[in-house]
């Protein structure tokens, strides 16, 4: 993937929604909302504030968060949907 993000950006790739359900029903595609849990792909250089400083981001490549249901921007690279979000948009980090 050729982008970066700057300042307190993000990129994120969706993780797939379960098939079925845990009682063994099956979910047709439109019935599905869009999850609300994706992978961190890349992160940007860090908020800048008005001192001239930049705040490092808490959140790292790799790491799989949860965010809002309308948060980010729908983009496309290379065939593949990203969101692109500020850090603040970030709901929480799924620890293991």
């Amino acid at each position: 993937m050729n982008i970066r993000p700057l300042h307190d950006r993000l990129i994120v790739k969706r993780l797939q929604e379960e098939e079925k359900t845990k009682g063994g029903i099956i979910i047709p595609d439109n019935a599905k909302e869009k999850p609300q849990e994706g992978e961190v792909i890349a992160v940007g250089s860090g908020k800048v504030l008005e001192d001239g400083k930049r705040a490092a981001l808490e959140i790292k490549k790799g790491d799989r968060i949860l965010f809002g249901k309308y948060s980010g921007s729908e983009i496309k690279v290379d065939g593949t949907e990203y969101l692109m979000m500020r850090e603040e948009d970030v709901l929480g980090v799924i620890e293991k």
